[in-house]
């Protein structure tokens, strides 16, 4: 059992990949571009948001979930639960049906339980970032779960086009980036006022760990407006994540993934994943147990 394979299957780390770690499952023939009325970027924004239903509070499913690394092909099976910006709870079962590991994570921490090793983990967000390379966010896992544009920004100025029959939206990388770096920069007295130039802009912005720089790609299905597919890419830690929506279905008034497929990478890692759900309910309240044996022992 691999914790950090763990956390990088069920996307609780920063989703972090391009399409390096794994061949995405295709959603079908997409219609040429030139066929998409062209819409405009403040246009096609509206129209992905408007009338969404209110995100629901609970969230429960089966899944089963697979995993690929350089190292491993991995298969396991999970109870799933989410109360909206609360918590989220998984608890692991190989094929045996054994419970082997459970997690909890909430919006500023992570805790683990490895009953194979009767060991445990807990910590902040920053402390499992340090420890595991993954920085957990319950709103990027809650979101991916419903299907929604994580990280979408109605404020925000994005960029729009046509690809692989959808509409696109996405972040001005650039200019964001730049910004950022300048902004982390302001009280570096050697700079004496004058722009950065690229590379020293780079390296600044790689260092400063507490500055999240994230840009987003969103491709949209023409027909239904639902999101198919987000690109997230984290400038100040060089890692990446491409998270699928496939197989969707109507549960409750909601456009819900029966699949998900992601691939995560940073510097050196790699991994694909993919979560199938089964049994997908939106009602509660949900139980969230949690308890740490008193055999246990810390994780080294």
């Amino acid at each position: 059992m691999n914790i950090r394979h763990l956390l990088a299957a069920f996307g609780t780390g920063l989703l972090l990949s391009g399409c390096g770690g794994s061949k995405a499952v295709s959603t079908g023939e997409p219609r040429p571009d030139h066929d998409l009325r062209p819409l405009g970027s403040a246009e096609l924004l509206a129209r992905l948001l408007q009338d969404q239903p209110q995100p629901p509070r609970y969230y429960s499913a089966k899944a089963d979930v697979s995993w690929t690394t350089p190292q491993e092909n991995r298969t396991l099976k999970a109870h799933v639960r989410v109360v909206r910006d609360s918590a989220a709870w998984l608890s692991i079962t190989p094929a045996l049906g054994i419970e082997v590991a459970r997690i909890l994570l909430t919006a500023d921490s992570l805790h683990l339980i490895d009953k194979l090793h009767d060991q445990y983990w807990t910590g902040d967000t920053a402390q499992a970032r340090k420890k595991f390379g993954l920085a957990p966010s319950l709103g990027l896992f809650q979101d991916a779960l419903l299907g929604l544009p994580i990280g979408i920004d109605p404020e925000e100025k994005y960029r729009n086009d046509r690809e692989d029959g959808r509409y696109t939206l996405s972040t001005k990388e650039r200019r964001k980036y730049l910004r950022a770096a300048e902004e982390i920069a302001e009280d570096d007295s050697t700079n004496n006022g004058r722009d950065m130039r690229p590379k020293r802009l780079e390296r600044t912005l790689r260092k400063a760990e507490r500055k999240e720089t994230l840009v987003y790609k969103y491709w949209i299905d023409p027909d239904s407006m639902h999101t198919d597919r987000v690109l997230i890419t984290d400038l100040a830690h060089d890692q990446q994540a491409d998270v699928r929506y496939m197989e969707r279905k109507s549960v409750d008034g909601h456009s819900i993934p029966g699949f998900i497929g992601l691939s995560l990478s940073s510097p050196g890692t790699a991994a694909g994943a993919s979560l199938r759900l089964e049994r997908i309910q939106l009602n509660g309240p949900l139980e969230l147990p949690f308890r740490i044996p008193a055999k246990f022992t810390p994780m080294e």
